[in-house]
């Protein structure tokens, strides 16, 4: 195999991974064949690369084919049908055989809602493949190949492009290892001891001893009794209410704490919990408690990951999260005896108490900045609307 060639390969697999931040989801076992994926580049959110010394059209054809095929495969595993996959071929000599039909236009998958682009770079000619990559990508790539290179130049380029994408991968795990949970297991433990006291002090769902240990009640909240708008977080009405949102807690609490960490776990768990009272408070006139507003906030923290991390977001919880939320929204508006208001008031809580804060070691100035000014302004009107509004 040409030396020239490889190491073409290879300054192409760097300018997708070094520069555009593309992340390699599969690398064959000869290193002669990668996948690349970068969602976030809607021109082309797939690459597959071969470096592979064509001989027959028909070969070229084939493996075109199983391209669009495996094209087919990812539009199902993402739901999405109107992918771009580009095909880059890196060879020494073109096909002996009229090929050019079968590259001059994207092959059309997925019913025609998705194509493959296949980009030829050939001896001499690369620079007509570099011509089609930039208009691609719109980019402006140069590469000024030499007569011959060693096999260190090209193992030199190789290692640079797979060191960066392992750091990439270890960034991104990085991500989600913030904090070891803590919080998470104090606040199970806080709400379980309301519960025990409350049940040995008159019982759950006795509707004046919930007003006694400080569920959410209007009329003593507009007397004075601000309290009211984050004790609620710590009482359940009756076992089965204290052992869902306990054992949602368990489950999502420790993600949410271990991508943010301690303490901003607690501010987001926290204000959601405040602002699933509030909007409960602004909206329903019932007596009403439960950590389910604040562990709403803590899938409105997972949703503000898409915002900042949209590629990482989707390809690990993104779907899941998405369809929990809205799951429990409509059962919460199907359901009788369920404070939705409070959800709704949590989610966006949550959301916006992670936007101010970020994630650990991190900054997002503009957005933080808009976060916190959109977050006192919105209490602000939300508790005068509350106290003073018709």
């Amino acid at each position: 195999m040409s030396s020239r060639e490889d190491f073409l390969f290879w300054r192409l697999g760097h300018y997708f991974v070094v520069e555009k931040g593309y992340r390699i989801i599969h690398l064959s076992e000869g290193h002669d064949e990668m996948w690349l994926e970068n969602t976030a580049n809607k021109r082309a959110p797939f690459v597959r690369m071969l470096r592979y010394d064509l001989d027959w059209g028909n070969w070229l054809y084939k493996d075109i084919q199983d391209t669009g095929a495996q094209a087919e495969s990812l539009c199902r595993q993402l739901g999405r049908n109107n992918l771009r996959v580009l095909n880059v071929y890196v060879s020494e000599y073109a096909p002996v055989d009229d090929y050019s039909s079968y590259i001059k236009e994207p092959l059309q998958v997925n019913k025609g809602r998705a194509a493959v682009h296949t980009i030829l770079f050939e001896g001499e000619q690369f620079t007509e493949g570099l011509k089609q990559l930039n208009s691609l990508m719109s980019g402006d790539l140069e590469i000024a190949l030499a007569n011959h290179y060693t096999d260190e130049d090209t193992a030199l380029l190789k290692r640079t492009v797979l060191e960066a994408a392992l750091q990439k991968n270890k960034q991104e795990k990085q991500l989600f290892n913030a904090g070891t949970p803590f919080f998470t297991y104090l606040f199970l433990a806080v709400q379980i001891a309301v519960f025990v006291v409350m049940t040995f002090a008159g019982g759950t769902q006795n509707t004046v001893n919930l007003i006694r240990f400080g569920a959410k009640y209007n009329p003593l909240i507009i007397e004075g009794e601000y309290w009211r708008l984050i004790t609620p977080v710590f009482i359940h009405i009756g076992i089965l209410h204290l052992l869902m949102n306990s054992l949602s807690l368990y489950y999502i609490g420790p993600l949410v704490e271990r991508i943010y960490g301690r303490l901003r776990f607690v501010w987001i768990y926290l204000f959601a919990g405040f602002c699933g009272c509030l909007a409960s408070f602004l909206f329903s006139t019932h007596i009403s408690a439960g950590a389910s507003g604040a562990i709403f906030g803590l899938f409105g923290a997972l949703l503000y990951i898409g915002t900042a991390y949209r590629d990482l977001f989707f390809r690990t919880m993104g779907s899941s999260v998405i369809m929990l939320v809205i799951v429990n929204l409509v059962f919460g508006f199907a359901a009788a005896g369920i404070d939705n208001f409070g959800h709704i008031g949590g989610l966006a809580g949550g959301f916006l108490a992670a936007a101010v804060v970020h994630l650990p070691k991190q900054k997002r100035i503009p957005v933080q900045i808009g976060a916190s000014a959109v977050t006192v302004l919105a209490v602000a009107f939300l508790l005068y609307l509350g106290f003073y509004g018709a």
